[in-house]
């Protein structure tokens, strides 16, 4: 595998965790699809970067090389640089400030 391959594996398996995990998806339909699987047990693939990457990354690693055990070893390494890449990116939630007005007595 060379380099070229093994970053555009990193980055694709970053991208679709980090759609998978930390966003809604067009119309809403990532959001819909992680409610019906928290009630079949399932959330918690779907809300964990760490978890999800890791069958994300066998899927990739599935278009970019051939055989079982090189499809190991590609898994582990875009799982093990997406969740690097996820680690150095700032959090991009923020906690939203609610004011209320002060009732006067």
């Amino acid at each position: 595998m060379t380099l070229i391959a093994l970053a555009a594996g990193i980055l694709a398996t970053w991208r679709v965790t980090h759609l998978v995990v930390e966003e809604d998806g067009p119309w809403d339909v990532l959001r819909r699809i992680r409610g019906l699987l928290g009630g079949a047990g399932g959330q918690g693939l779907l809300n964990c970067f760490l978890c999800a990457s890791v069958w994300i990354a066998v899927g990739v690693a599935l278009l970019f090389v051939h055989g079982w055990r090189d499809v190991a070893i590609a898994a582990a390494a875009f799982s093990g640089g997406a969740i690097l890449l996820q680690r150095l990116t700032p959090d991009t939630r923020s906690a939203e400030w609610i004011e209320e007005k002060e009732e006067s007595s």
